[in-house]
């Protein structure tokens, strides 16, 4: 099978006033279905960036991206958003949560937003959300959960479309190191149970945790190997 995202020299310029910036320069990136992966770097290194052409919320200027097959150089707008829609599911380190909304309501607005009948917006949402350990939270609000809770239910509602990808923004920034733990640990259940999964951080400790790590510097991949995970495994 091809990989599920092909990156050939892909970069991505900006102009601010009479100067460029160049964010990405050239970027070579293979990932497989089934993939777990961290992209790392300090600030400034690119991985920002990276994650927006990744995730179809930007297009790189330059180069050639496939995600699942499909080009998404010179997409129009609407079409990065149907394909973001049908490959894509995020997790933001803000979880980004209705706060007035239920877990359950939370989970089902994915599918909202494609007409999925009622009951199987209901059947689907109750499935994942057990799925990541919170089928007896279904009726409880955001500021009802703790931390660790709301971004169980962030990687439910990211799950219930069944994206080909995971895309996983700083998922660990704002929570205690033990709930780091515990969603690690659920991203790696995930990972086994075939989903693919990239993590951008900026934690070297995070990354470890991952089997393979991308390490970015000043828009280039410097380094691409198994994290100790996967140097353990």
């Amino acid at each position: 099978m091809p990989p599920l995202i092909e990156m050939t020299g892909v970069s991505r310029h900006y102009r601010m006033g009479e100067e460029t910036v160049l964010a990405l320069d050239g970027i070579d990136l293979s990932i497989s279905n089934g993939e777990m992966v961290a992209i790392v770097g300090s600030s400034g290194s690119g991985k920002t960036t990276l994650m927006n052409v990744m995730g179809c919320l930007d297009t790189p200027t330059g180069g050639r991206y496939r995600l699942n097959g499909n080009p998404v150089e010179g997409l129009s707008d609407d079409d990065l958003s149907g394909l973001r829609n049908r490959e894509i599911g995020f997790v933001f380190q803000n979880f980004q949560l209705l706060s007035r909304a239920t877990a359950l309501k939370n989970v089902e607005l994915p599918l909202v937003y494609r007409s999925v009948p009622r009951a199987e917006r209901r059947a689907r949402a109750e499935a994942v959300l057990t799925r990541v350990g919170l089928g007896h939270r279904l009726a409880h609000r955001s500021h009802e959960l703790s931390g660790g809770q709301r971004q169980r239910v962030a990687i439910a509602r990211a799950l219930v479309s069944q994206p080909s990808l995971l895309l996983a923004d700083e998922p660990t920034g704002n929570l205690d190191s033990a709930t780091v733990n515990d969603i690690m640990a659920l991203f790696q259940e995930l990972h086994l149970a075939g989903n693919t999964i990239v993590i951008v951080t900026h934690e070297q400790a995070l990354a470890d945790r991952c089997p393979r790590v991308v390490r970015l510097a000043d828009g280039h991949v410097v380094a691409d190997g198994p994290g100790r995970a996967g140097a353990a495994a």
